[in-house]
């Protein structure tokens, strides 16, 4: 597993640069801060979706909450936020991938 780190956009001309900087998805799956502004963005430069699931360890009133997932189609990119229910016992997200081929990742800071 890797340590995925938050990295701001750089914004180019008026247009953020979020592409720039994503790194392979690795096939034991990463991890990645949570917070109010970050988000988990994936580059699928592939020719089949990838599905994407962030793991959901806590409960609320008792109750488990279901993991998140993404799927990105072929060629498409996705984004979801990482907020404070992904917080795993380390204090990160658990993202793993169906597949890693052609797939890319970056943790996005947005905002103020």
């Amino acid at each position: 597993m890797a340590a995925l780190a938050a990295t701001r956009a750089v914004t180019l001309g008026g247009i953020p640069d979020i592409t720039t900087g994503a790194t392979a998805a690795t096939v034991s799956g990463d991890t990645a801060p949570v917070g109010e502004r970050l988000f988990l963005l994936a580059i699928n430069s592939g020719a089949s979706s990838r599905t994407i699931t962030i793991a959901t360890p806590g409960t609320v009133h008792g109750h488990p909450v279901a993991d998140a997932t993404l799927v990105v189609a072929a060629g498409k990119t996705g984004l979801i936020p990482l907020t404070a229910i992904f917080r795993g016992t380390a204090g990160r997200a658990a993202i793993t991938y169906d597949a890693v081929t052609s797939l890319s990742v970056r943790v996005l800071e947005l905002g103020a």
